[in-house]
């Protein structure tokens, strides 16, 4: 087993004269393609399975295929617009949000099912099926799944901040109206977080570990760290984790309205969410799904997948400070930083880009920044906020998130922070993304995600390296 010492020199970047000398960025690293099992290091530093990322699915605001959100992101596109699905109420402060329209999950699941269950669900079941079609695995139940994985070793761990509100909604709308016997008799199951793991795994026949994690707008970093460990634990070979959430409608919207957590900036829908910005008023609520096909290299290259990119590790902390305010200094988000790059076997130096939480709130942005900019400047860090174009998708935040750092990887391009007119006067520009895109070649990207009640969480990816 590689020293601590010896991982960390494997992800951290070349120097500026090994960037000069070698003509700019490229890929050093090498090609993501599987190499034969006697040339790749299957354990990590400290003996642990090495997990890598061999699929991804989404459904946004800013499309539902992985390749086109994440242009759509680097093109500087912002998935805010006025209101659309239903009137709103008269007195709601804001009256803008990141709205999927024109979703048809008609092709993953039955038109039943379509016209049943809470769209939270719709939205995981399809970007479920989507990352397994990115992973090269047939989602329909026969002999080619059943050939491609041991289902009794497969599982599904999809969480959720807000569960079920379309479903619980008009089910008490119902109550209150008429009587209990107008309920929708599934109004329970699909309000309930768990129910999209559970109907993933009852579609596909998965019969791992199966059930869902709900810690906030950081439920999607905290489901795919619980998969990691799954399948360094020996109880799963694979894994979907993600997560998904639904909260564009009128109790999810008054609720926000009522806490006065959201942006007023209803006359310029697309420049309403602006990380770091002076003029930063609050949140935009967003909606969707991230999933991402987690398993253990061995198993990828056995079934000859091409693994994406690798998760070194993560970690977690709690602010133990207030239900919705985060900590003012920053130390529960420093704390859940230290404990992931100790446990990913790294140091600060490796980390060249960071998908900040950063909500576009006046109180939270600058108390995660000030400890990025701390953490990370002498290592050249490149910072971006997703949220400032897909608005904040609470649970599922932290999955779509993780798609982009993938893509970040894979690509060599990191998506603009827009609407960064007025920086704050202690944000150093040159380690935030600018207006345009830009090319960056990702050794090790940092995705943070916190939550109301202080959960804290951070996780790390990198780019595939065989050795």
């Amino acid at each position: 087993a590689l020293t601590r010492a010896r991982a960390a020199e494997r992800w951290r970047g070349p120097s500026a004269d090994e960037e000069t000398a070698a003509g700019g960025s490229g890929n050093r690293a090498g090609s993501a393609a599987p190499a034969a099992s006697g040339d790749v290091r299957l354990l990590t530093h400290d003996g642990k399975k090495r997990i890598v990322v061999t699929g991804m699915g989404c459904v946004t605001s800013l499309g539902n295929d992985v390749d086109a959100f994440y242009e759509s992101l680097c093109e500087g596109v912002s998935g805010v617009t006025s209101i659309s699905e239903w009137e709103m109420h008269p007195d709601f402060a804001t009256t803008v949000a990141a709205e999927i329209k024109g979703f048809d999950p008609e092709e993953f699941m039955t038109k039943k099912m379509a016209r049943r269950v809470d769209p939270f669900i719709a939205y995981q079941i399809v970007a479920a099926k989507k990352a397994l079609q990115n992973a090269k695995l047939p989602f329909e139940k026969g002999e080619a799944m059943d050939e491609a994985v041991d289902k009794t070793r497969a599982g599904c761990l999809i969480g959720s901040a807000m569960g079920g509100m379309h479903s619980f909604s008009t089910a008490t709308e119902a109550l209150h109206t008429q009587s209990h016997k107008k309920m929708n008799p599934f109004c329970i199951p699909f309000a309930i977080t768990n129910m999209g793991s559970a109907l993933t795994a009852m579609d596909l026949g998965f019969m791992g570990p199966n059930y869902s994690i709900s810690s906030a707008c950081a439920s999607g970093n905290f489901c795919i760290l619980n998969s990691v460990d799954h399948i360094r634990n020996g109880e799963a070979d694979l894994m979907l984790a993600g997560a998904s959430d639904a909260a564009i409608l009128p109790s999810g919207m008054g609720g926000f309205c009522s806490v006065k957590a959201m942006s007023k900036r209803n006359d310029e829908p697309t420049k309403a969410s602006r990380p770091w910005d002076k003029d930063r008023d609050g949140f935009v609520m967003g909606e969707g799904a991230g999933v991402l096909v987690l398993e253990s290299l061995e198993h990828a290259l056995a079934r000859g997948a091409t693994p994406l990119a690798e998760v070194l590790g993560g970690s977690y902390s709690c602010d133990a400070h207030h239900m919705t305010e985060p900590h003012p200094d920053g130390e529960g988000v420093a704390l859940a930083i230290d404990r992931a790059l100790k446990a990913s076997g790294i140091d600060a130096s490796c980390v060249n880009y960071v998908n900040a939480h950063a909500t576009s709130t006046p109180a939270g942005d600058m108390a995660e920044l000030r400890v990025l900019q701390r953490m990370f400047k002498q290592a050249g860090a490149k910072i971006n906020s997703t949220k400032c174009m897909t608005g904040h998708l609470l649970g599922a935040a932290s999955a779509v998130e993780a798609v982009a750092c993938v893509k970040a990887i894979l690509t060599g391009e990191v998506h603009p922070n827009i609407n960064l007119d007025t920086p704050e006067d202690d944000v150093d520009l040159a380690m935030l993304v600018g207006a345009k895109r830009e090319k960056l070649d990702v050794n090790v990207a940092l995705s943070n995600s916190f939550g109301f009640g202080g959960h804290n969480s951070a996780v790390l990816f990198a780019k595939y390296k065989a050795l």
